[in-house]
């Protein structure tokens, strides 16, 4: 199992009949978890990616009733430089 975390923000304020047809993802096979944030307008969906593709991903939200304007990129953590070797000085 290969887990994929992917961030979408979407525009309007969910309704009631949106909340509960994202909420129903929770029991789409290799859906991990689902996590909102009202003031950023933004969800998160930590998914199998050897189940699921994140086109198909979308296309859950999208059918669920949310309104998914972009996808946000999350920041990665880079990966820290190897140890500077001294050179020895030439004659």
């Amino acid at each position: 199992m290969t887990t994929v975390d992917v961030l979408y923000r979407y525009g309007a304020v969910p309704t009631p009949a949106a909340v509960m047809g994202v909420a129903r993802l929770r029991e789409v096979y290799g859906i991990r978890r689902l996590e909102f944030r009202e003031l950023e307008k933004t969800v998160r969906v930590e998914y199998d990616s050897t189940r699921l593709t994140e086109a198909v991903v979308l296309k859950l939200l999208r059918r669920g009733g949310l309104g998914v304007t972009e996808r946000v990129v999350l920041a990665s953590v880079p990966t820290p430089a190897p140890p500077a070797v001294p050179v020895p000085p030439t004659a």
